[in-house]
């Protein structure tokens, strides 16, 4: 099999493909042939040794595969060889064969693509997660989703919709037509508009009820000062300690005294809540993650959900994508091709 491996922190060009034997699945395990693996922000932040929960170097990272069947443990019920599915994976997507346990499988209905699937579990649980499980999105409810042109805003978008909610984006200029085309209702160029004012201007300063903030830094507290009463902060990255392609360790030091404490009292006296959600953290909970998966898979089979993948790179060419990603480029999810 070929795989990924990340052998020291670096930019891009220090990932290398290599060669190993096919592995074999044990009791409960699955082997799958993988089609596609999702790229996310987290295997860029591992790259360049800025991410906590990444295995130690040497490693092999990625988040979500699709593919089919190619080998079952013992014990293990419910699937067939050659079946087509998805999952989630604490590391090692970067591949081409992939060891997983059955219970994180999800099989695959005949309107879902391997290509599309593989967009689904990352982006759309941590989305799902922020706007559904905790955020108990309602009908007219104002949401600020920031990078609503990446693979979680997108995401965020298309549950909003379902939902009722108005959508509120931050985005490079450059790809505000397409996200007004996919339902944003106000787009707000990051590079030059002050979003909090903006958020200010458009809701006649009463605020919005959700925010969903990946930046980290100084854009928490903006987002926090941007909700409304019973408004609801969710935090799931650090995107502004990663200007480069390589670890600055200026930004980093800017970003972390920038980033907002909140006290309790000042919650209760806000009326405001913050969560912070981390789907890398919630393997113990692998049987809610795969519900959650299959929901999202039947709503992507019935047309609710559409994956927008905006590019796909051979399994060999990661650097290239990674390169891609952290120029900006990407409208929606980067895979790469196994």
């Amino acid at each position: 099999m070929q795989q990924i491996w990340i052998p020291k922190a670096g930019g891009p060009e220090v990932l290398e493909c290599r060669e190993a034997a096919d592995p074999t699945p044990g009791p409960g395990q699955v082997r799958i042939a993988v089609a596609f693996s999702g790229i996310n922000f987290a295997d860029i932040m591992a790259r360049m040794g800025l991410y906590p929960d990444a295995p130690p170097r040497p490693c092999v990272v990625g988040y979500e595969v699709s593919g089919t069947v190619a080998a079952l443990g013992e014990g293990v019920e419910g699937l067939a060889v050659g079946q087509r599915v998805v999952c989630a994976t604490k590391f090692g997507g970067y591949t081409d064969q992939l060891i997983v346990g059955a219970d994180g499988v999800v099989p695959l209905p005949e309107g879902v693509s391997l290509e599309a699937a593989a967009a689904l579990p990352v982006n759309y649980l941590t989305a799902w997660i922020m706007l559904v499980k905790l955020g108990n999105v309602q009908p007219g409810e104002r949401v600020l989703v920031h990078s609503a042109g990446g693979g979680v805003g997108l995401a965020a978008l298309q549950i909003c919709q379902q939902r009722g909610a108005v959508v509120y984006g931050t985005a490079s200029v450059g790809k505000h037509e397409r996200l007004r085309a996919a339902g944003v209702a106000e787009c707000i160029d990051y590079r030059t508009q002050d979003f909090e004012a903006e958020i200010a201007r458009l809701t006649g300063g009463q605020g919005v009820d959700i925010v969903l903030d990946a930046q980290g830094g100084k854009s928490f507290q903006k987002s926090y000062r941007s909700l409304t009463d019973f408004g609801r902060l969710y935090v799931f990255g650090a995107a502004s300690f990663a200007p480069g392609t390589t670890r600055n360790p200026l930004a980093l030091v800017k970003g972390l005294l920038g980033m907002k404490r909140w006290s309790a009292f000042g919650l209760m006296d806000t009326n405001r809540g913050v969560h912070g959600v981390n789907v890398g953290h919630l393997w113990h909970r692998a049987a809610e993650l795969r519900a959650m998966l299959t929901e999202v898979v039947s709503l992507t089979d019935e047309g609710v959900f559409a994956p927008v993948v905006d590019a796909v790179f051979p399994l060999e060419q990661a650097a290239e994508a990674h390169a891609y990603i952290q120029a900006r480029k990407n409208f929606g999810k980067v895979l790469l091709s196994a």
